[in-house]
């Protein structure tokens, strides 16, 4: 039985690490950021090492003392928050976030977990390279909870998810023991991927403290367009086309509606579309060698023609794809200032999004406003759902888990995935049960039981026993 962190413990790892490395819970600490969860902790553990952490672990293991690794506090499914159960420690990394290696000629940098996501960004682009990942958090969030998460975003179509940009990895397991692996090999066929299990893994096995991430070249042109598309099935076409004539450069492809506008201008944001549009819009961006901007405009002609689009408008400089970028980007604030009844974060084959769509928007009452966006290139989708303009998400709160359940279920109809990019999280672990396959969450549990048999690793976060 797992038992609450007193300060006895707490003193004694103190002793053993040292100044700074113990610091009082902070609100934001034990606050998912939607305000669905509220944590509680008795202490945030701030290891200066891989060393230390590893002291922390061995520790908690034996003190029976559950520990929850806390990132940059943006995980949106409560996998950073515990709420119930014995008292636990908060285990961070944020002094753990330096930047060891970059090697432009491996196209690899080793960092350490801590590091914040943007300055990742901005140490690869001073190495004349670039890491791909990009989050609207990207200013908070750090890469060991990117990993964790195998998190996903807006160049997953061209560059994959979190768990494709990582070459190797360092853990420590719940007993202290280090996992290393921080070879910068794209080839090492050694046994069990014991980095792929602890991506996606969300804290429950053991906390990342260092991994190799795979960089690229800065592409020699990136173009970026907003497109007004008559339906979903159009934008799929579009897409498509783009795909025939622009091989490997299509690297974002973000399906929009009107919704998100209407919000962003009801919530204050002076950010409106670059163009007149009906009820659907994509923003899409190619990127690679020299010359894709005629293609483009010759692609984006044809589609016209084809009535595929009904307009586009290509950014005609950095300043203005940055803008283009900051719109999307910013709809999930607006999202989350008008307050949405139930957000889904889902997937499905990408030639069924329309279909989707169509039957989801069919399932809600009309009643109810439906903010559909997310990235169409890779079948994710954001479909939250939200009160009549003027209404309160309070008064329809006890409708959450049935719009969840019906959205859930039609998703399971499609083939698709009712967490895309978030992970499971606590909120999330009933849906496991339901819609998991009972011979993988079988050997889930055997997984867990084998690596953390005390239990102490994140309990509750992706299975709930």
């Amino acid at each position: 039985m797992l038992k609450s962190a007193g300060q006895e413990l707490i003193s004694a790892l103190e002793s053993k690490l040292g100044a700074g490395a113990v610091r009082a819970v902070e609100p934001r600490d034990i606050e998912e950021p939607r305000g669905l969860f509220k944590g509680q902790a008795a202490a945030v553990l701030r290891p200066a090492n891989t060393a230390e952490v590893s002291v922390i672990l061995k520790a908690c293991n034996a003190a029976r003392v559950p520990v929850v690794p806390l990132g940059g506090g943006t995980g949106l499914v409560g996998g950073q928050v515990m709420g119930e159960g014995p008292v636990p420690v908060l285990l961070s990394l944020e002094r753990m976030a330096s930047i060891r290696e970059i090697s432009p000629e491996n196209n690899t940098m080793t960092v350490e977990a801590g590091a914040v996501l943007a300055d990742i960004h901005a140490a690869a682009e001073g190495a004349g390279r670039m890491f791909p990942l990009r989050l609207a958090s990207e200013g908070s969030c750090r890469i060991g909870g990117n990993l964790a998460t195998n998190a996903g975003g807006v160049n997953v179509l061209r560059y994959g998810n979190a768990r494709a940009l990582c070459m190797g990895l360092e853990a420590v397991l719940a007993d202290g023991t280090v996992m290393g692996g921080l070879k910068r090999l794209r080839k090492d066929n050694t046994g069990y991927d014991l980095r792929d299990l602890m991506i996606g893994s969300e804290g429950s096995l053991g906390v990342i403290t260092a991994a190799v991430l795979r960089l690229y070249p800065l592409p020699e042109a990136r173009h970026t367009a907003f497109v007004a598309v008559p339906a979903p099935a159009a934008a799929l076409e579009l897409l498509h086309a783009l795909e025939a004539v622009l091989p490997g450069a299509v690297t974002g492809f973000e399906l929009i509606h009107k919704t998100g506008f209407d919000f962003l201008a009801e919530t204050g944001f002076s950010l409106k579309p670059p163009l007149e549009a009906g009820a659907w819009m994509v923003l899409l961006e190619v990127s690679g060698a020299s010359g894709l901007a005629e293609i483009l405009e010759t692609a984006l002609g044809a589609a016209l023609e084809a009535e595929q689009i009904t307009d586009a408008v290509i950014a005609q400089n950095e300043a203005q794809r940055a803008h283009f970028w900051t719109i999307r980007e910013t709809i999930p604030e607006a999202n989350k200032r008008i307050g949405s009844i139930s957000s889904h974060d889902i997937s499905v084959p990408v030639s069924e999004v329309p279909a989707f769509i169509a039957q989801a928007r069919k399932a809600v009452s009309p009643a109810l406003r439906v903010n559909c966006f997310g990235h169409m290139g890779d079948g994710n989708l954001h479909y939250n759902v939200f009160p009549p303009m003027g209404g309160n998400r309070a008064d329809f709160a006890a409708d959450r888990a049935g719009i969840a359940r019906t959205i859930f279920d039609i998703v399971a109809e499609f083939g698709g995935s009712f967490s895309a990019e978030h992970g499971v999280g606590r909120l999330k672990t009933d849906d496991l049960e339901r819609y998991g396959d009972e011979g993988r969450l079988a050997v889930m549990r055997r997984i867990k039981a084998a690596l953390d048999p005390v239990g102490i690793m994140n309990p509750g976060a992706v299975l709930s026993v």
